[in-house]
């Protein structure tokens, strides 16, 4: 009797174990990072922020994943390991994932996927498709360009200079939106045409290296005032160089004065809200369909893009306080005008090179530059 009843304790454990096993849910929204880490101060950080605030808030099971290859299979790759982790909602932080998230859609139907910066098709973009599964998130980069470019200009500088990193639709937007916010704070301070110069140069990665700081270096000899770093860990380089030559940074989709004294703003997208939304449309508000299956721009109109307005930890402290002219009163005036509509800066332009390098000539004539003069580097 004795040993039947250590043995029906010991099955009783036994499926206890089994079932606690079974009911380990794992990892419930997963953000798998692209080439960068998550701790590049840029967009893997940015989404990062927004998903663990609002997984922490909500007491749900949160985790990214950093993959071992930086390609389509090595996302996929990722991406599945994710979902076998228990993962029912995926964050993919940028344009890299969209052959990944196009295989992953029909794959796994009842995972929910939203892709920053990108919208899903076959590695030979013969098929672009949205399934209803997927939630594709761009921004106006243009428009944060834009304001970074006005910015600089109104404060009293002339000799700019862009950095990018590859030049992809999201890199190009915020580059050409530079060019043009600068255009117009120079025709509104009434200076001659040329006035205006810009060094413009993609470095073709997006890494913080050796090559990137002397590039920058270089810039800052050669007279530039301030560095649009729009390139994920290639802002760290372009810190670097500016601390040594004291010189100035934008930054690029997070605020990043906190990373260097050198970043005076940042163009900055908001990565962390949009998640946010998105998550609480799945959540909460039960508004899933509003994002279901298409394309949702943030953008000024929405607050998707802006530069930063507030410091943290600081009620009362002054965003702008690294300008020595420019001010909030100006921000929100020229702010003003991209959220009615009265001033929409070009996005895209058509370019010869494949690579998408727009040279000096297409720059000038497709943006319509007059004040500013672009010398494009390669």
């Amino acid at each position: 009797m004795k040993k039947k009843l250590v043995l029906l304790l010991a099955a009783v454990m036994s499926i206890g174990l089994l079932a606690g096993c079974g009911a380990q849910s794992g990892y419930e929204i997963a953000l798998i990072t692209d080439k960068g880490n998550i701790d590049d101060k840029s967009f893997n950080q940015g989404a990062w922020d927004g998903l663990e605030a609002y997984a922490l808030a909500n007491d749900i099971t949160h985790k990214y994943y950093k993959p071992e290859e930086a390609s389509d299979a090595g996302y996929l790759a990722q991406i599945e390991m994710a979902i076998q982790g228990g993962a029912k909602v995926v964050i993919t932080p940028g344009y890299l994932f969209e052959v990944a998230v196009y295989e992953a859609q029909t794959k796994y139907p009842d995972v929910k996927f939203i892709l920053l910066d990108g919208a899903p098709h076959t590695a030979d973009y013969s098929d672009f498709k949205t399934n209803d599964n997927v939630a594709s998130i761009m921004y106006a980069e243009e428009q944060s360009g834009y304001l970074a470019g006005y910015a600089a200009v109104k404060d009293g500088m002339t000799k700019l200079g862009f950095m990018g990193g590859m030049a992809v639709p999201a890199v190009q937007a915020f580059g050409y939106g530079y060019l043009q916010g600068a255009e117009a704070a120079a025709a509104e301070l009434g200076l001659a045409d040329g006035a205006i110069t810009v060094t413009y140069h993609y470095t073709g990665d997006f890494a913080e290296t050796d090559t990137n700081k002397a590039t920058a270096k270089t810039m800052y000899q050669e007279g530039t005032e301030v560095i649009f770093a729009c390139g994920g860990s290639v802002g760290k380089s372009v810190m670097s160089a500016a601390a040594e030559a004291g010189t100035k940074v934008i930054g690029v989709d997070v605020d990043q004065r906190y990373d260097s004294e050198t970043v005076i703003t940042s163009a900055t997208k908001g990565l962390g809200a949009s998640v946010q939304a998105v998550l609480d449309a799945i959540y909460k508000t039960k508004g899933w369909d509003a994002y279901s299956g298409t394309t949702t721009y943030f953008n000024a109109a929405n607050s998707g893009v802006g530069l930063p307005t507030e410091i943290i930890g600081e009620e009362n402290g002054n965003a702008f306080d690294r300008f020595t002219a420019f001010d909030e009163a100006q921000y929100d005036a020229v702010f003003a005008k991209l959220v009615d509509g009265s001033v929409v800066p070009v996005r895209s332009l058509t370019v010869a090179d494949p690579n998408g390098y727009a040279t000096a000539e297409e720059l000038t004539a497709g943006l319509s530059l007059v004040k500013v003069t672009v010398e494009a580097r390669q």
